[in-house]
């Protein structure tokens, strides 16, 4: 990725933080930091100062190494404006289409609420690089705790949008168990059979599944697929409004 190094951070139990670094002005950013001290070691090890802390949405495990991170370091805290009292230490409030530059890096700025009705992502396309946090998983997507069916198949739709060579950069590694419901209710496809049998690889060999590809989760994740014909005649109902049938998808996802 050009001028881009990214660096993935397990933490938590399923948890992924991701500590982004411009090469060309040295400056550095942290993605959803749950917890301070796993980035605080990989910032001293690195030698890198951290400058930002780019917040999706507000839940704890996204958010809860904010204010220790931002005693430490000083960075700026930047997240959702209206959403502004609910990310801690909140100081660059950012809303659809605004552009946030890290060093020689620009992220275009993505509202998609649903999720949480405050939810961001942040698109660096230069660097074809999505960071989405609980939006939009590997091969599925976050439940509804604040938002409507109709909302969040809009916003997955508007990062259906991007282009197939896109890294999607979820918040947790969710993807096996992903996998298991998606050929529950889409088992003919070929391109989802192969990606779960590459998933099962992957976790075999204590590797992560993320970041995955935007053009593959096209093919394979349902949550992308309400409005594909294919799918909705596997869940026998065809031709119905996209955003009914994403509902029932989510609703079985919600009691597998």
């Amino acid at each position: 990725m050009p001028g881009m190094e990214i660096i993935q951070v397990p933490v938590l139990t399923d948890n992924y933080v991701y500590l982004l670094h411009d090469a060309d002005s040295g400056q550095t950013a942290v993605v959803d930091p749950a917890m301070a001290q796993p980035v605080l070691s990989v910032l001293n090890e690195r030698n890198w100062t951290l400058d930002y802390i780019l917040c999706t949405h507000h839940h704890r495990d996204h958010v809860g190494g904010n204010e220790d991170l931002k005693m430490v370091t000083r960075c700026q805290i930047v997240g959702a404006a209206n959403d502004a009292e609910r990310i801690p230490g909140l100081d660059i409030g950012l809303s659809e289409g605004d552009l946030f530059k890290l060093g020689s890096l620009t992220a275009q700025v993505l509202e998609v609420p649903g999720h949480t009705m405050g939810h961001i992502a942040f698109w660096f396309a230069e660097a074809e690089a999505l960071f989405c946090g609980d939006t939009l998983f590997s091969l599925g997507c976050g439940r509804l705790f604040e938002g409507t069916p109709k909302l969040m198949w809009k916003s997955l739709s508007k990062l259906r949008a991007l282009p197939d060579t896109t890294q999607v950069f979820c918040a947790h590694e969710y993807t096996n168990a992903n996998a298991d419901f998606a050929l529950s209710i889409d088992p003919a496809n070929k391109d989802l059979r192969s990606r779960a049998g590459e998933v099962v690889r992957l976790r075999e060999q204590g590797q992560s599944t993320v970041p995955s590809r935007l053009g593959e989760e096209k093919k394979c994740n349902p949550f992308l697929r309400a409005d594909h014909p294919a799918l909705q005649l596997a869940l026998g109902m065809n031709g119905l409004d996209p955003a009914q049938v994403f509902a029932e998808i989510r609703h079985r996802k919600d009691v597998f």
